[in-house]
């Protein structure tokens, strides 16, 4: 039987989590479900690609993703069907798979079409739960919906380059629960434009002149001295998902506070990468 992950901006407050795995059981009595989260800031798009884009890997070839995110179906949010890198998405056409797809294209992909069956307010219940129960019993997409070639864009989350290749400009895309600051822009692809060069990290006023691979980079074992003396200062670092990020050293939001909080940085905030 094949494993069923959740990712949705429903909270845990409502009955919809709830309603949502009782129908999977109702159909499946022996799935597995995973809660992947259910506390993505309400119709986030981007923050739910980054979360999903962090963690599908984790979980077995042919699991099934279920993402309730802005999932109301409209002419401009169809929803669809995917299997990428060896897994299935169900979710709303509303960009985030753009970010999911960046370095890896869908093998197939397939406009939901049982909709005319169903009408419904609630479509991560009655339309995307029939869905992954039909996958996991081992149908076929092309039977839940026409093939289609093209899924839609959401530019926001890629970073853009300058025309001499000089500079990455990137945006903050998620908050993580430190405070710390996550921004669309990869190690990689630092690597790729900056070709060895030196070059300065620019976030609101503050910059960085090095990037760390950890948060304890910033200590110098050698001097015998409490690590204490470390707590609150600023650093940039390659998260482990290999984002830039822009930390505070052990944040603490009810004491020394975080990279949001003490330094004025928002979601959509720019983030440069200068290269000279």
């Amino acid at each position: 039987m094949s494993l069923i992950t959740l990712t949705t901006d429903f909270g845990t407050k409502d009955h919809f989590v709830g309603a949502v795995k009782g129908a999977i059981y109702s159909e499946l009595p022996d799935a597995r479900i995973v809660d992947i989260t259910h506390e993505i800031s309400p119709f986030s798009i981007t923050e739910t690609a980054y979360i999903l884009k962090n963690s599908y890997k984790s979980f077995p070839d042919k699991s099934i993703h279920i993402i309730g995110v802005d999932s109301e179906l409209s002419p401009e949010n169809k929803h669809i069907a995917l299997l990428l890198d060896n897994h299935y998405f169900i979710c709303p056409d509303n960009g985030l798979i753009s970010m999911i797809a960046s370095e890896i294209k869908p093998t197939q992909i397939v406009e939901i079409n049982i909709h005319d069956r169903i009408e419904s307010s609630f479509p991560v219940l009655d339309v995307f739960v029939q869905v992954a129960c039909f996958i996991a019993r081992g149908g076929s997409l092309g039977v839940i919906g026409k093939d289609i070639q093209t899924y839609k864009e959401m530019t926001e989350i890629q970073p853009k380059i300058n025309s001499t290749q000089t500079q990455i400009t990137g945006s903050v895309i998620y908050i993580d629960n430190y405070g710390n600051v996550i921004s669309n822009i990869s190690k990689k692809l630092i690597a790729e434009i900056g070709k060895g060069r030196d070059y300065k990290v620019t976030a609101r006023r503050y910059t960085f002149d090095k990037i760390n691979n950890k948060y304890n980079d910033i200590i110098n074992y050698a001097i015998n001295e409490d690590r204490k003396h470390y707590d609150g200062n600023k650093l940039a670092i390659f998260n482990s998902a290999g984002f830039l990020e822009i930390a505070i050293y052990r944040s603490n939001l009810n004491t020394v506070g975080s990279a949001s909080s003490l330094l004025g940085l928002s979601y959509r905030d720019t983030i440069t990468v200068e290269f000279y």
